[in-house]
């Protein structure tokens, strides 16, 4: 398998899926768009700053009864330019942008989509089970974010730094359940339980982790999401 590796962290005049894009910053990185003829969708509560030619209006997220239900926001913010618009979230962390291609579709841990251009669709899934029972056993959701036009662009934000491996068919990793950031569709995941028992210590506990099998790419970052939103 290969090693994972360091995605950068640092982008400047990067042009793709009709906008023009700049990430800048260290310990609280801001994520700077251009926007011309083609819209974005965005968190609403991470807005930093914008051009007054920048027009703000609501966009429903679908399914949004569930989402309400789950205590999950049900809507996202768009904007359309001319102008420039930034974003930044209340946590130290890394940006990175994910270029699409159509029919090309992504899997993202909940709460840590920024934005994404409009060709991009938006939909979600909850997880119950094993898998969800480091969330209090209430589950989890994962949304998914399917290109729907040409060329699109997915900005997620990361605890820590975010690392990426490409799995080849078959090929497996283990990763600490609040690491794991974003997976290709075809990555699947399961929870791994290994219990802790000898000697005197016969009930020492539990070790869990996620295990991802490929083909396809898999992102973490290197802060749990559990530790960072204590």
């Amino acid at each position: 398998m290969n090693v994972p590796v360091l995605l950068p962290t640092q982008a400047r005049d990067e042009t793709f899926g009709g906008v023009t894009y700049h990430i800048e910053g260290e310990l609280v990185p801001v994520l700077h768009i251009e926007l011309s003829s083609e819209k974005i969708y965005f968190e609403h509560n991470i807005l930093l700053w914008k051009d007054l030619s920048v027009e703000i209006s609501i966009m429903p997220v679908p399914g949004a009864l569930k989402r309400m239900l789950a205590g999950m926001p049900v809507f996202v913010t768009q904007a359309g330019g001319p102008g420039r618009i930034a974003f930044s979230r209340d946590g130290a962390g890394h940006v990175l942008a994910i270029h699409m291609q159509r029919g090309d579709a992504i899997d993202v841990r909940e709460h840590q989509f920024l934005a994404a251009t409009n060709g991009i669709g938006y939909s979600f899934a909850r997880v119950k089970g094993a898998a969800s029972m480091f969330f209090g056993g209430t589950g989890f959701f994962i949304d998914t974010f399917k290109c729907q036009s040409d060329a699109g662009v997915l900005w997620l934000q990361g605890y820590g730094n975010v690392f990426e491996v490409d799995l080849a068919a078959g090929e497996q990793i283990d990763v600490e359940p609040g690491a794991w950031l974003y997976k290709s569709q075809t990555v699947k995941m399961e929870t791994i339980f290994q219990k802790l028992s000898t000697g005197i210590f016969a009930s020492g506990g539990n070790l869990f982790w996620n295990r991802f099998t490929g083909p396809g790419k898999l992102g973490f970052q290197s802060m749990s999401v559990m530790l960072a939103t204590e």
